[in-house]
């Protein structure tokens, strides 16, 4: 088993229920309808959920998109071309019998992503945190708690059964979205998977609310309380008790296991499924990674144009209008990243 700098197995928060082991390996960008529509308007997204938990005045919200334009324009250049590559030699692993290994690689690869994009993202928050006043600060801990609350009443109120049976459908689910419908063999399977599985809902809801209340301190923002910040979100994993990174590994090896066998017995027409939304993730990202190309020459054009230079408009401009049903499904998918991992 791959072991992360933090401690934890690789990719562990990786392979939730809610946004399920593959959706993680395509770097869960993939989990909007519209893998285009949405990442061409993130620049809008972004801030509108960001505003979800704090109000910023007109002055933070400029300096915000300024910074987020950056990493966007990085994220695009440098990244996308990375998720092709790791597409390609996807499709070639579906040449031979899936293993568990090959999944670890594919949670190596995603955490490893995710790394590249927190770490420039958590320098941006920070320097925004610099300028929340003490009441805005407290705004955003109190819709942190206000959620918080809100998971607990939807998963702690849970039976055992119930917990197992949430656990089926959001793999059945997952599944299915890659696979089409899944034969009697492949749902006794995973339904076994799931009947094995041990609770971990109420820890990792203890390990959230102990989080919460280190950030809370933190945000009381004395001197060095970025450095202090940065390291509870890098490296909190480091601190998990034993028994509850044993209970992840189990819970996460029952699964593991279970999406080996079913990607394994897939039927012809389940292969073709699965290949062509590879195909067209593929197709999204290169698209995207040409959209960029080509607006970066386009720009040149304008700027170097002395005639024309009075029209060019900014991209985030360009970007700026979108419609409330894409605000409502990304509202969505990005929610599903704070949801536990393990039944």
């Amino acid at each position: 088993m791959t072991t992360s700098r933090h401690g934890i197995s690789r990719g562990a928060r990786l392979f939730s229920w809610r946004g399920g082991l593959l959706g993680a390996c395509l770097l869960l960008v993939t989990a909007c309808s519209s893998t285009t529509l949405v990442y061409n308007r993130l620049d809008t997204i972004l801030p509108w959920y960001l505003g979800r938990y704090v109000d910023l005045t007109r002055s933070q919200s400029r300096a915000f998109d300024v910074g987020l334009e950056v990493i966007l324009d990085w994220h695009r250049r440098e990244e996308l071309p990375r998720y092709v590559d790791f597409l390609d030699s996807v499709e070639q692993d579906l040449e031979s019998p899936f293993t568990v290994a090959t999944l670890e690689s594919y949670a190596d690869r995603a955490e490893e992503a995710w790394f590249r994009i927190r770490d420039p993202g958590l320098e941006q928050l920070l320097e925004l945190g610099a300028s929340l006043s003490d009441k805005q600060i407290r705004d955003f801990m109190k819709v942190m708690e206000k959620k918080q609350r809100k998971y607990e009443r939807k998963y702690l109120d849970r039976d055992d059964e119930e917990m197992r049976d949430d656990a089926f459908e959001n793999l059945e689910e997952t599944l299915e979205d890659y696979l089409g419908r899944l034969n009697d063999a492949q749902s006794d399977r995973l339904r076994v998977a799931a009947d094995e599985l041990l609770r971990s809902d109420e820890v990792w809801l203890g390990e959230r609310r102990a989080w919460m209340a280190a950030l809370d301190r933190e945000l009381e923002r004395e001197p060095g309380w970025q450095q202090r910040v940065t390291t509870i979100v890098r490296d909190w994993e480091d601190n998990l008790d034993p028994d509850v990174q044993a209970l992840y590994d189990r819970n996460r090896s029952i699964v593991l296991w279970a999406i080996v066998d079913v990607v394994n017995t897939r039927s012809e027409k389940q292969d073709e499924r699965l290949r062509k939304k590879i195909a067209d993730f593929k197709e999204d990202f290169e698209l995207l990674i040409s959209q960029a190309k080509a607006s970066e020459q386009g720009q040149e054009l304008l700027r170097n144009d002395a005639l024309l230079r009075p029209l060019w408009i900014p991209r985030q401009e360009l970007f700026g209008m979108i419609k409330t049903k894409a605000l409502t499904s990304a509202s969505a998918y990005f929610e599903s990243f704070t949801a536990p991992g393990s039944g």
